[in-house]
């Protein structure tokens, strides 16, 4: 009896500290959505109402229909997705040749790819801008993403490695045995063991490339993502747009994420109601 109680304290404890940590991260964006779905009149009450007592559009109508957002909007989908698209297809292969093969200096390779996370974005970026315009990639959508690709980089490979390593290397020399060649027996087999860690990688790729803002700033003026053109038009703009901007940068990177969560606890054998 005493062993059943203490279990359902520890359970009753943990649906209470996955409660609180839900409020405390979901309710700054309520309150971005609120402010951004509230007419501007509401915004200068005080005190402030926490309910959505003066609900209007407008804000979001009138930054919407701003020079630049959808521009914008459409080149944070272009960058996140190209950045995505690269990362995987450099970083998933790096992750396999990390976990399987034993080399020298595999250890301090691992280490050396979290350096590239501890540089300021200013160290990586303004290089990047005197290299782009050499090329001709500066103020492209291109640029952005090879910046975007070199941040996720890293976390890709490192990800998709420690799933690899889970991934019993067994079943692909089984696949080997009865025939299937080596870029076979990854594709068939161990690819669809590992496409939960890969989807947690693209999570944060995508994740990392809708939210940069800095290096989008200084690679593009014209082809700027939506981060950098609402930092750049929405500084002096009054509180309700402000708020408005924070809200239309919040709904598309909740959308992926709530996409890519169905997929991933699926593949991890987790029934979504």
């Amino acid at each position: 009896m005493n062993r059943l109680t203490a279990a359902r304290r520890r359970t009753l404890a943990i649906h209470v500290a996955c409660v609180a940590v839900t409020l405390f991260m979901g309710l700054p964006i309520y309150l971005i959505a609120l402010a951004a779905l509230s007419s501007r009149e509401s915004l200068n009450r005080f005190p402030l109402s926490l309910l959505p007592t003066d609900v209007s559009t407008e804000t979001m109508r009138v930054f919407l229909d701003s020079t630049g957002v959808v521009g914008g909007f459409q080149n944070s989908v272009e960058v996140g997705l190209l950045s995505l698209a690269l990362s995987l297809v450099l970083g998933v292969p790096a992750g396999y040749a990390v976990a399987r093969y034993a080399f020298r200096g595999r250890e301090p390779y691992q280490l050396f790819l979290l350096l590239t996370r501890a540089l300021p974005i200013v160290v990586l970026s303004v290089p990047l801008a005197r290299v782009f315009l050499a090329t001709g990639l500066y103020d492209t959508t291109y640029a952005v993403a090879l910046l975007h690709t070199a941040l996720a980089l890293p976390t890709t490979v490192l990800i998709t490695s420690a799933i690899f390593v889970a991934v019993p290397v067994e079943h692909e020399e089984a696949a080997m045995v009865f025939g299937a060649s080596a870029p076979r027996a990854f594709a068939r087999v161990v690819l669809p063991q590992a496409l939960a860690g890969i989807a947690a990688a693209a999570i944060f790729t995508f994740v990392t490339s809708w939210n940069e803002v800095l290096g989008a700033a200084v690679l593009t003026l014209n082809r700027r993502t939506l981060p950098a053109q609402v930092l750049s038009t929405l500084a002096d703009s009054p509180l309700a747009f402000r708020f408005a901007g924070g809200f239309a940068l919040v709904v598309p990177a909740l959308v992926f994420i709530a996409f890519m969560r169905r997929y991933l606890l699926n593949m991890w054998g987790t029934t979504i109601r």
